[in-house]
């Protein structure tokens, strides 16, 4: 099943679907990255694989009065089954410091490790530093992990990335303001329908859309903050087109002028951002997390909950078609000139052979 050395096993969040109909960031990430000779851990499936390496569905089993253990023990069995050379742990630091007992681990973090399960403490983030390699998706998610260590060891820098093939090319762009991703608080969706709400009536010609659920996948719950968030959207004169296919939201971005990204949590990457880079538009977004890591001098910036900051924003981009010309022209420079697929592959690779070679155990098969 796998190819050349080493041979990589990534192992995907319980929660994550590496199915076409239903893929969140980190598989569509690791989707972009994966080697024709990796093989893909994750939970069981019920339509079409990413592209990307071969997909193994975890073994499911049978234990009813221990849920949070059924997947480790799982992925444990397929790691012994599989006899990789390198597991590389995508958001989940308990299992990888169980694995890291028999195997060389890679984790990959893209959440704020302070507040991820495993990683809480000072102490938790500097012994799982010393056993496996640690890799943030951002500069912000490296810095956040090291606060408090006082770690030797320095954790490693592993940038989502995007592929510019995903960018539909030749499509007309149209007078429309974008906001893509999950439908709850934490990414301010309800600020851009508010903003919007106060500054449609002198921008008649544009429409605003949002694209996205609370969760990915056709049968993503109706949960309290959407059911209060519909009838204010429709007020505010936004539509909600509900959970989309990657391709389809794409699609949109590439016909949209405008992409928000009015995030109130700390965005440990941004990846909603970098795919409206990709595709050309004019990125409005919050200062939260990593977003101007990414952003960086190519778009507009406000606080969500700044009375008449977003308001502001959105005002200066539709009033200026030349500036949502150039501020879009250099985000795409931007995001193929140090988000690019080609070279985050060699980087990747040289990461995965530094965690082999620097294990404290290697694996005996």
């Amino acid at each position: 099943m796998f190819g050349s050395f080493p041979r990589v096993l990534t192992i995907l969040p319980p929660k994550e679907s590496y199915d076409v109909g239903a893929a969140g960031s980190i598989a569509l990430l690791v989707s972009r990255l994966a080697n024709k000779s990796d093989c893909i851990l994750g939970r069981k499936i019920g339509g079409e694989p990413l592209p990307g390496g071969t997909f193994v569905a975890a073994p499911e089993l049978f234990m009813p009065f221990l849920p949070r253990w059924r997947y480790v023990l799982g992925c444990l069995r397929a790691v012994r089954k599989l006899q990789p050379d390198v597991v590389e742990v995508h958001n989940r630091p308990g299992l990888a410091r169980v694995l890291a007992k028999f195997v060389p681990v890679r984790l990959v973090i893209h959440n704020d490790p302070q507040t991820m399960r495993g990683l809480t403490s000072p102490k938790l983030r500097k012994h799982t530093l010393e056993v496996m390699q640690v890799c943030g998706v951002s500069q912000w998610v490296a810095r956040r992990y090291l606060e408090g260590t006082d770690s030797g060891r320095n954790v490693e820098i592993q940038h989502n990335v995007i592929d510019p093939s995903v960018a539909p090319q030749g499509v007309e762009r149209r007078p429309l303001v974008i906001f893509a991703g999950r439908v709850v608080a934490d990414k301010g969706v309800d600020a851009f329908v508010r903003a919007w709400g106060n500054v449609k009536a002198a921008f008649p010609e544009w429409e605003a859309v949002i694209v996205g659920a609370d969760r990915f996948g056709a049968d993503t719950p109706e949960t309290p903050f959407l059911a209060k968030l519909r009838p204010d959207a429709e007020k505010a004169g936004v539509k909600m087109l509900g959970y989309k296919l990657h391709a389809e939201v794409m699609q949109l971005m590439a016909e949209a002028s405008i992409a928000v990204v009015p995030s109130r949590w700390s965005e440990p990457f941004g990846m909603t951002a970098l795919e409206a880079m990709v595709c050309g538009c004019a990125v409005i977004a919050s200062r939260n997390g990593a977003l101007p890591d990414v952003v960086g001098d190519t778009g507009l910036y406000a606080d969500p909950d700044e009375p008449d900051a977003f308001e502001d924003a959105l005002r200066k981009c539709l009033c200026d078609e030349q500036l949502r010309m150039e501020l879009g022209k250099s985000a795409r420079e931007r995001a193929l000139s140090l988000f690019g697929v080609q070279g985050a592959l060699a980087e990747r690779d040289t990461l995965r052979l530094a965690a082999y070679h620097s294990a404290p155990r290697r694996a005996t098969w």
